[in-house]
């Protein structure tokens, strides 16, 4: 795909996360942007397609970045920090209604998420335990695998309306506090007093 196509993806994500997917025709999504309907189905075939390519393109963004984030934090508590903040505010303002709208009217997009969750988040996760457990960060006991794929699935819990009603609860609290829940659930003794000085430095309530 070209930089037009690229970029049109990128920003029918952002009017996705916005105004949600049901919502929103090819009419409404080509009048946004700014480009005819005729460009529009120069790189996608019908709005099922544009939603998959959406989807496929926030995966790998997502994938590219925390790859990137692994690299530059070799502190495992930091890496975390760093890769919740990205997520507070690139979903921190999430039209509810995306996750019910991918998996009723988008199951191959919804699929690709799911698979992005339960696999690469899973397993970049069970990495962060690893390194944190060799750093004396994590304690020595914990299971890497059952406690990363608890917190893939809580991940998808955060996005769930029906649990915290999107009026009640907004997405980056959700988020935060679980990130909350997670780090204190595998922390050592050394960790815990490493979260608490970051707690200072970065003037955060975690």
């Amino acid at each position: 795909m070209d930089e037009k196509g690229i970029e049109i993806l990128g920003k029918t994500a952002h009017l996705f996360m916005r105004l949600g997917i049901k919502s929103m025709t090819m009419d409404d999504i080509a009048r946004q942007l700014g480009v005819s309907k005729k460009t529009l189905y120069l790189y996608v075939s019908d709005k099922n397609d544009l939603v998959v390519k959406v989807m496929q393109q926030i995966v790998q963004h997502e994938k590219d970045f925390s790859n990137h984030l692994c690299e530059i934090h070799d502190n495992s508590i930091d890496m975390l920090f760093a890769l919740s903040k990205d997520v507070a505010q690139k979903f921190g303002q999430m039209h509810p209604s995306i996750n019910y709208d991918m998996q009723k009217y988008h199951p191959e997009a919804w699929k690709i998420y799911e698979d992005f969750r339960t696999t690469f988040i899973a397993d970049c996760i069970k990495e962060n335990l690893e390194r944190g457990i060799n750093q004396g960060l994590y304690r020595s006991n914990l299971d890497s695998f059952i406690v990363s794929r608890l917190y893939a699935n809580k991940m998808d819990m955060c996005s769930d309306s029906e649990v915290f009603p999107a009026d009640k609860y907004d997405f980056k609290t959700i988020h935060f506090e679980m990130m909350r829940y997670h780090i204190r659930g595998v922390a050592s003794d050394k960790g815990l007093a490493y979260l608490k000085e970051k707690i200072k430095q970065e003037n955060i309530q975690l």
